[in-house]
């Protein structure tokens, strides 16, 4: 009798949630939903910080003020964008601005990361009351909003300061020898720009600059443009234009399938911070956010420049060359070299680094 009753509270339970669509499930959590907040976060800070790096660079005070307005709105855009893709209804889904706003804000550097898993359960929350009360205009705010904020108050610190400890090992590996901090740099950061994290944020908050700046950047670049790079057969040039010049963050979903995919760019990234630190000694000395920009609207190269400006540096031949070599022709080369090799091997094959998946 036990087992009958038990059985029958099982299949009431998961008709609860399929009449819900709360799907607790690998693919909707770690595939799509990050996929989503990748995009959230290219429309909100990372198009704000482009406008206002242009701002400052034409005098323009108008593109501040806008780049200002997106950067602001960073974690509702996120939350927002999360709620979308674990098909939250539109009351849940416009009280999750809230949410990521709160998460957001109390995460720090670990803001997006906060905002990733606060979302997904404030949402899943407000999925399950939405419409089970005769005054659901009330109920699923409250609940939605009560929830995420809750967990943004408490857990999101948490969040953040996990995100800090990461950007302490960087700090730290600053003060090694130029070859290891350019490839312990390059590749943590790179890494970090790839992920639900903001290495823009991490390299902000730790005023990353100089030479471990130049190894951020070169790290950054290489996952940027080695994703476009080796994902053109699947993607062609919109591709190149989305990763390249927008985020590598594209490809999470994809690196959640396939983790293979990450070893290109990551191995470019290795390859190209030393070459930064050891060949070039490129120093990153604009904005520091733009050490964890990558080439996303070239905001990273235009950071170099914005310091040799600041610096009252004429550059020469030698360093726009290295600009270019470390920003664009090494990570292609390297990435598109390793790629060719993965996949000869019948390790990665068409279609894995499909951005429409």
């Amino acid at each position: 009798m036990g087992t009958t009753q038990e059985a029958t509270s099982e299949q009431e339970k998961m008709t609860f949630l399929q009449r819900k669509d709360i799907q607790i499930s690998f693919e909707r959590y770690a595939i799509d939903a990050l996929s989503a907040m990748a995009q959230g976060l290219f429309a909100s800070l990372l198009i704000g910080t482009i406008l206002n790096t242009l701002g400052n660079l034409t005098g323009l005070s108008v593109l501040n003020e806008v780049g200002g307005f997106a950067s602001a709105c960073t974690g509702a855009a996120m939350a927002v964008a999360i709620g979308y893709a674990i098909k939250c209804p539109p009351l849940v889904l416009f009280s999750l601005v809230t949410v990521g706003y709160a998460a957001n804000s109390a995460g720090g550097a670990g803001g997006p990361l906060a905002v990733l898993v606060i979302a997904i359960i404030a949402g899943e929350f407000g999925k399950a009351v939405s419409h089970e009360t005769k005054v659901d205009i009330l109920v699923t705010p409250l609940v939605t909003i009560g929830v995420g904020c809750a967990l943004a108050m408490t857990a999101a610190p948490w969040i953040g300061a996990g995100a800090m400890a990461v950007g302490n090992f960087i700090m730290w590996a600053t003060e090694l020898q130029p070859f290891l901090m350019g490839v312990i740099v390059s590749v943590v950061v790179g890494l970090a720009l790839t992920l639900p994290i903001s290495s823009a944020a991490i390299c902000a908050a730790l005023g990353l600059t100089g030479l471990a700046g130049g190894a951020a950047l070169a790290g950054c670049c290489a996952q940027m443009v080695g994703f476009a790079v080796a994902s053109f057969r699947d993607n062609g040039w919109g591709g190149v234009v989305s990763q390249g010049i927008g985020t590598s963050m594209l490809q999470m979903g994809n690196i959640m399938r396939k983790p293979v995919i990450w070893v290109a760019p990551t191995v470019a990234s290795a390859v190209c911070g030393p070459i930064a630190t050891c060949v070039f000694q490129l120093q990153q000395n604009g904005s520091a956010i733009a050490s964890g920009m990558g080439t996303c609207g070239l905001v990273g190269p235009i950071g170099v420049y914005a310091g040799w400006v600041s610096d009252g540096i004429t550059p020469g031949a030698f360093e726009w060359a290295g600009l270019v070599v470390i920003s664009v022709v090494a990570p292609a080369i390297i990435t598109w070299i390793v790629d060719t090799v993965l996949r000869r091997a019948g390790i990665i094959e068409e279609g894995d680094m499909a951005l429409d998946n």
